[in-house]
Order: structure tokens, then C-alpha cells, then sequence
């Protein structure tokens, strides 16, 4: 914490006087600065010179040596794959921290949703609506595959796959988790009251995120919920593809190049899998010649997994708490560790 009677704030983010009063409240120490800026050359050098605390997103970085009293950087967003090669993420004397843990809800939401729309068939129930084909009800391509007894892999429980772990259980799925460190079951970084798995208790199993090939032949549904490293980039590859079931559904919620999307997409033609819900690619936009846009047992979606009309409010009651443990000289929620990228 500084020992300075006043500590200069800036926030770079479009925030309503609700929000930004909601900072000010904080701490009668704080000087707080809103400037709703679209590039770094729209703040002043001046204020650049004299900010301590910095809430942006990382389109809004300064040069490390044009801010030089900077202590800390909070960004709105928890995937920080494409800021890590930014100067100042990289520059050892301000603390970096990210969103992570304020967009579970929404984003858990819509992977339970891809799992329901996948598992009752709704690809296929479109297709027939369109062609007005009123099909039987025994036919064997409407059958579906229900949550209540079926088994969901979680492909990395951070803060979203154990927001997916809560809303999944009731449904009577058994859940089947993979990340990084094993030992540590445990959710240390940000949790919003009433979301999530903090305790690492709702998985049936835990595997490390090299026994993939372990686990996905087990899964009815595969949700990938990972952040893009060196480490994770095409995890999803051809051999991991081929270890699924047929009957089984992946649904992409983290980062497009978790997949290498032509494997996917042979994998989805010849039917090894069942389907497939993805809401990010590895070129955004999707461009129209791809053909996940016309294959039947696929729904696409815009990368829309993370909206919610409450986004703003959420990522300020973070940045207050991180706020109040950076004044009270506490360790912040969700430092970025460069080594591991995330």
C-alpha cells in the first residue's frame, strides 16, 4: 500500500456514476479519474504519470516508463492470453490482476444450455422444423441424452468449470474434472458468494490435465473450460478426439485454439462424435467458408458466452475487494503468473 495521502485511480472502463461512486467510497485517500478511453493516446501523459492504481481493459496499457508510479493494474477480463506479450504485463514492477472469477455464472449457464440443446437433439429437431418433417416419436434420432445419469467432463476447473460442476449436480450427472495442479483442489483466486465448488468437493474424480485420454472416453459431454497457454494450445487434437465416444458432445467455452478445428471438424463429419456447441474459434469472426457454420450436429455462437447485463457490476465488486486487500496491504485475488500464462 502506499504511504502517500492520496493515491491517484484510473479507470479506463465506460462506468456510471453508481460504479465509480461505489470506488470513491472505498477510501477517502483514493483520487479517482474516469477517462472512457478507446486507445492510450486519449489519456494525458500527465495523468499517465501520476495513476498508482490502473482498472482498464489490456487494449489501455501504457508504455511501463510512461507511468512510472504504477503499481497495480486491474483488468475487466479474465482470459489475459492475448495481453501477455503487452510491455507493461510484462514489466516485474506493477502487479497484474484479472477478471477471473466474475463472468462464471453466464459463461456456466450457457455450457449447462449446450449441454441440454445437445443431449435433446435440438440440431436435429431445427433441421426437421424446417423442412416441416413431423417425425415419429420413436424414432431413434430424437432420443436423447439426458444429464440424470449421463457423465460430464470438466477439461480445466478453474472458476468456470466448478461454476459448471454447481449447476450441473442436481441434475444427477456424475462429474469428472482435469486441471492443472491436482494437489490443489481448492479455489484460492476470486469466488462470488454462492458460486462455484471452493472446496473442490462436487467432481467425482479429479485427473491431471495430462490423463485426458483417461478420462474423455468415460464422458457423455465434454466441456472445455481452459485458459490458452503453450501448454493448452490444440490439447484437443486428433488422438484426444479420437479417445471420445461416438455418442459424446464437446462444448467449447474457453479459448478456440484449445481445438485444432480441422481435426474437430473431420472428426465431426465422419460422426465420431456426436456434436458439438462452440462459441469460439480459432479466427473471430467465424469466417463464412468455414464449415462449422453447415454441419448438422453443430451449433456455432459468437462468442456470446460471457455476456450478461450484469458484467460491469460484477467486475467493479471485484476490483473493490482487490482494492481493499491492495490498501490494507493483502495479497490480491487473480495475480497473473507470466510462467504459467494466466
Amino acid at each position: 500500500m502506499s504511504d502517500k495521502k492520496s493515491i491517484e485511480l484510473l479507470i479506463t472502463l465506460p462506468l456510471n456514476e453508481k460504479q465509480v461512486n461505489s470506488i470513491r467510497s472505498v477510501s477517502k485517500k483514493l483520487n479517482v479519474s474516469l477517462i472512457a478511453a478507446k486507445a492510450v493516446a486519449e489519456i494525458p501523459l500527465t495523468q499517465w504519470e501520476k495513476t498508482e492504481i490502473l482498472f482498464t481493459n489490456s487494449r489501455i496499457l501504457p508504455e511501463p516508463d510512461a507511468a512510472p508510479q504504477l503499481k497495480w493494474v486491474q483488468l475487466n477480463h479474465a482470459g489475459v492470453d492475448r495481453a501477455l506479450n503487452k510491455p507493461l504485463i510484462k514489466d516485474s514492477r506493477s502487479v497484474i490482476t484479472s477478471a477471473s472469477g466474475v463472468i462464471v455464472s453466464q459463461v456456466a449457464e450457457y455450457a449447462v444450455t449446450a449441454c441440454l440443446a445437445l443431449g435433446h437433439k435440438l440440431p436435429v429437431l431445427a433441421g426437421i422444423q424446417r423442412e416441416r418433417n413431423w417425425l415419429r416419436n420413436t424414432s431413434e434420432s430424437l432420443i436423447p441424452t439426458e444429464l440424470r445419469g449421463s457423465t460430464v467432463g470438466i477439461v480445466g476447473y478453474g472458476s468456470i468449470g466448478r461454476e459448471v460442476a454447481r449447476l450441473i449436480k442436481p441434475f444427477g450427472a456424475k462429474i469428472l474434472a482435469a486441471k492443472k495442479n491436482v494437489m490443489q483442489p481448492k479455489d484460492t483466486g476470486y469466488v462470488q458468494e454462492g458460486l462455484g465448488d471452493p472446496d473442490g468437493s462436487l467432481f467425482d474424480r479429479l485427473y491431471p490435465i495430462q490423463a485426458l485420454t483417461d478420462m474423455l472416453p468415460l464422458c457423455d459431454f465434454v466441456i472445455l473450460a481452459l485458459p490458452l497457454t503453450d501448454e493448452t494450445y490444440q490439447i484437443i487434437n486428433a488422438k484426444v478426439l479420437a479417445s471420445m465416444k461416438s455418442s459424446a458432445y464437446l462444448i467449447n467455452v474457453g479459448r478456440g485454439n484449445l481445438v485444432d478445428e480441422e481435426a474437430l471438424i473431420s472428426t465431426l463429419k465422419e460422426g465420431k462424435i456426436a456434436g458439438a456447441m462452440l462459441d469460439v474459434f480459432s479466427q473471430e469472426p467465424l469466417p463464412d467458408d468455414n464449415p462449422l457454420w453447415n454441419l448438422p450436429n453443430v451449433i456455432v455462437t459468437p462468442h456470446i458466452a460471457g455476456l450478461s447485463a450484469h458484467l460491469l457490476d460484477d467486475t467493479v465488486n471485484l476490483f473493490i475487494t482487490n482494492l481493499k486487500r491492495y490498501l490494507e496491504g493483502q495479497p490480491l485475488f487473480n495475480q497473473i503468473d507470466l510462467d504459467k500464462g494466466y
